[in-house]
């Protein structure tokens, strides 16, 4: 891939949206409250309030819910108990705090909206967002809300009148027909969930077009961005009208959907995507299921058809309140370091949930919306200290953060580099996901990087002596499921550098 324009790795720099640590909370799973005895009487049956040393389990179906059981489980977090713990967050390195939904619904995880303005009570009110927003900010901080838009739920005012009355106004808000079991088209065929008729004016004007729209008003209210739940299925005009409309409300501010979909095409109706299928190239990869070269090559196609630009804004993620926990995934603690330092240096904005920075686990829904383990937050725990050093890295790394992405020359290993307008700045990792050692020679396709340049290696990673570039070539040995993370040193030795005529 070519270096980009003069000025543009400034102008990368200045944007907050590229390369920032995101953390991922569920509110009602991330820190007890104060008072949990004071909430029971938000939490009436069948919902049930739980312990914060249980864990979630798969319920039964509740037919007059038409959810099942362990979406109405509940453990009692909220808006000021989450800000009571934003000095962890701040502390792990995370620049953005993203939440799952905390719109009004009637489920633990919020995706069933019945009113798009209010909070949850169980959460707390629109003030409490307005105050979470703003220490965020006061910390150099930003706040990314979950955005539902492709559908409600059941229990909506808005839907059950607009059932009732076929003259309702909100009656073209959703599609009605005998076809649809429950009577309306509902996402997944859930029927706690009827889809949003987006095709309608009114409602497109409601959620984001109109001033005092569901997008524009919590952005106005230090909201600083939206994830956009099921993106895909909202489709590019409409993502593109409501990215627009953020945008016009507040310049600078961050769309990103969920979109499981290969990326390229959904650039700029979104300015990030979710990337599940970077996940599952690096998953698969660490995991031994993709060989290293096809990996890389899958990786770089990726990558350079949906434009690195783009990918940094994007959020890289390996495990969310949708999939296994990543030390489920990988129970293997070499294959999963080697996946996060991945998910830390390829371009993007690396995005953790809650508990994973501790290892916590957790298989299918609603295993791995187990409440935050904090007694696992120790200053000697290993997992904790590991991505705190990969957080670290990427931040202070600034081809990490905004760089380019090349892919080197390698056939068992897969070898990139990370570069900006600055030969120092570059970063070179190399990964060996194989289950025995390699010895390879890679040659990297920098024309900056000087013959005869020692590495630094940032991690400590190396088992033998420092490395060396020999005109473009490397040759490295790595163990088993190992990487290496290096970066040139350019600095002068003895009032000498080969450095001193090139940026």
């Amino acid at each position: 891939m070519d270096t980009a324009p003069d000025g543009e790795f400034d102008l990368r720099e200045a944007d907050w949206r590229n390369g920032a640590v995101v953390y991922q909370v569920l509110v009602d799973r991330f820190a007890p409250p104060a008072d949990l005895d004071a909430k029971r009487a938000l939490y009436p049956a069948p919902k049930v309030l739980h312990r914060w040393s249980e864990v979630p389990t798969h319920g039964h179906y509740v037919d007059s819910a038409k959810v099942w059981s362990h979406e109405i489980d509940f453990w009692g977090g909220d808006l000021k108990s989450l800000e009571r713990r934003l000095d962890y967050v701040q502390g792990l390195g995370a620049d953005v705090l993203y939440l799952n939904p905390t719109a009004l619904a009637y489920t633990n995880h919020k995706y069933d909206t019945l009113d798009h303005k209010r909070v949850s009570p169980e959460y707390g009110t629109r003030d409490d967002v307005k105050a979470l927003a703003a220490d965020l900010h006061r910390r150099g901080m930003k706040l990314v809300l979950d955005g539902v838009f492709n559908h409600m739920g059941r229990n909506a005012p808005v839907f059950r009148q607009a059932d009732a009355d076929p003259k309702s106004p909100y009656r073209d808000w959703f599609v009605f027909g005998p076809q649809y079991p429950g009577g309306a088209r509902a996402w997944a065929g859930a029927q706690n969930l009827p889809e949003l008729n987006l095709e309608n004016p009114a409602l497109r004007a409601y959620l984001w077009g109109d001033p005092d729209s569901v997008v524009r008003g919590w952005l106005r209210d230090g909201a600083d961005g939206w994830r956009l739940d099921v993106a895909f299925e909202i489709g590019l005009r409409y993502l593109a009208e409501l990215t627009q409309a953020a945008h016009a409300e507040k310049p600078g501010s961050l769309v990103v959907g969920e979109i499981a979909n290969y990326p390229q095409e959904w650039f700029p109706s979104v300015d990030g995507v979710l990337g599940f299928t970077m996940r599952q190239l690096i998953l698969r990869t660490a995991g031994g299921r993709i060989d290293a070269a096809t990996g890389g090559r899958m990786m770089a196609r990726l990558i350079d058809d949906a434009g690195v630009g783009n990918m940094l804004k994007s959020w890289l993620h390996l495990g969310n309140h949708d999939t296994a926990r990543l030390a489920t995934v990988l129970p293997d603690e070499r294959q999963r370091r080697l996946a996060q330092v991945l998910q830390f240096t390829l371009p993007g904005s690396p995005n953790l949930y809650y508990g994973d920075e501790l290892a916590m686990t957790g298989g299918a829904d609603p295993e791995m919306r187990a409440p935050m383990r904090w007694d696992l937050v120790r200053d000697d725990d290993a997992a904790l200290t590991w991505t705190r050093r990969l957080i670290q890295l990427h931040r202070q790394r600034r081809a990490l953060r905004i760089g380019d992405f090349r892919l080197a020359v390698a056939n068992r290993l897969f070898a990139f580099e990370r570069r900006t307008d600055r030969a120092a700045d570059s970063v070179i990792v190399i990964v060996n996901p194989a289950p025995t050692p390699v010895s390879e020679t890679v040659m990297l396709t920098d024309s900056k990087l000087m013959d005869g340049t020692r590495l630094v290696d940032l991690l400590g990673t190396h088992p033998g002596a420092p490395l060396r570039i020999v005109s473009s070539m490397l040759d490295v040995d790595l163990p088993a499921h190992s990487f290496v993370v290096l970066q040139p040193d350019t600095a002068p030795l003895d009032g000498y550098t080969n450095y001193k005529r090139v940026p």
